[in-house]
């Protein structure tokens, strides 16, 4: 990379958040590498437009702004864009993958959220909220009552768990949660039946998973076929007492339909992504109701988290300009499978 004319680098984001992901030794790199600025705004302004016309590599951030067909027109120099986060198919329009060289860094965010769905599924299982309910009240009956009768099946042990998708989350929830002796029953149409097999789990048929999973864990990506899988009609075949953990996209599922089968006490959710409403409105009903456990979209928020992906990102833009092969490439046959 010649050091007399780095390439021109513009960051959109805003302070807080660029700061959240390139802390000062990665500010460092960046200024080492290339001659960089930052420009905030969820729309294009005036000074965003001017800054993109020399522009030569972009960062983006899910604050950044949503560009159309037009962007090659607005950064005639524009070469290559580093996404820090996971979701770029509804940030760029699809012919610009092929004429851009356009990366993600989705890598760092799997396990932390693979970690955040087995800790709810856990939770679930043990019964806590019900237990921490009952504490809460002026009364022992708790302990009277467990004395004599016992608890449930309140284990993952031989339990039958269902997993909608087999992407990097799916595999790092299934490896997680082998130590438990849970039985893992997967489906996911773009993964062959050996590789399913090949880690403990049972491939199924979508309608075997919604029968015979005891609880269902959605890590899928979103896209047209997967949009609005689990709705009402899919949220009956569900047997009694299952609970919904949804560590994916909140697009997956009909809320309105689970927020009724949960506050009927049929299903029990744990929910780290909703939608439509996310945030998910303060007098949300699921906010409050027995059986619901809602986390404000923590899977993969803490800052160790970011600052991977920075460097991912990073490097793949220093390795781009000096010529070599990116290592996170995505191209447009990849999007159909994406979110």
């Amino acid at each position: 990379m010649p050091a007399s004319a780095p390439p021109r680098l513009v960051v959109l984001a805003p302070a807080p958040l660029f700061a959240s992901f390139f802390d000062a030794t990665a500010q460092r790199r960046l200024s080492r590498s290339f001659r960089w600025r930052r420009i905030a705004g969820r729309s294009l302004t005036a000074g965003m437009r001017a800054a993109l016309l020399d522009a030569d590599a972009l960062i983006t951030t899910w604050d950044s702004p949503r560009f159309g067909d037009s962007l090659l027109r607005l950064a005639p120099r524009l070469r290559v864009i580093g996404h820090c986060g996971g979701e770029v198919k509804g940030r760029f329009p699809a012919p610009l993958f092929s004429r851009v060289t356009i990366t993600n860094a989705p890598a760092p965010m799997a396990r932390p959220v693979a970690e955040l769905a087995v800790t709810l599924l856990l939770y679930s299982a043990r019964g806590v909220d019900g237990y921490r309910a009952a504490l809460r009240r002026r009364s022992n009956a708790v302990y009277a009552r467990l004395h004599r009768d016992g608890a449930g099946d309140e284990t993952l042990h031989g339990r039958a768990i269902g997993l909608l998708g087999f992407g990097k989350i799916g595999r790092d929830i299934a490896a997680m949660l082998a130590p438990f002796g849970a039985r893992l029953l997967v489906h996911d149409p773009f993964v062959p039946a050996r590789e399913i097999r090949g880690a403990g789990a049972r491939p199924v048929s979508w309608p075997q998973l919604l029968a015979q999973s005891r609880d269902l864990v959605l890590a899928a990506a979103l896209t047209d076929r997967t949009r609005g899988l689990l709705d009402a009609r899919a949220l009956a075949r569900l047997r009694d007492g299952a609970t919904v953990v949804n560590v994916a996209r909140g697009g997956l599922v009909d809320l309105a339909g689970l927020t009724r089968e949960v506050r009927s006490g049929r299903l029990r959710c744990a929910l780290d992504v909703t939608d439509p409403d996310e945030p998910l409105p303060p007098r949300h009903p699921l906010r409050r109701a027995l059986g619901a456990l809602v986390t404000p979209h923590v899977g993969a928020a803490q800052r160790e988290v970011r600052r991977a992906i920075a460097a991912i990102v990073t490097d793949d833009l220093e390795r781009f300009f000096r010529g070599r092969p990116v290592r996170n490439r995505v191209t447009a046959s990849m999007l159909r499978r994406m979110t």
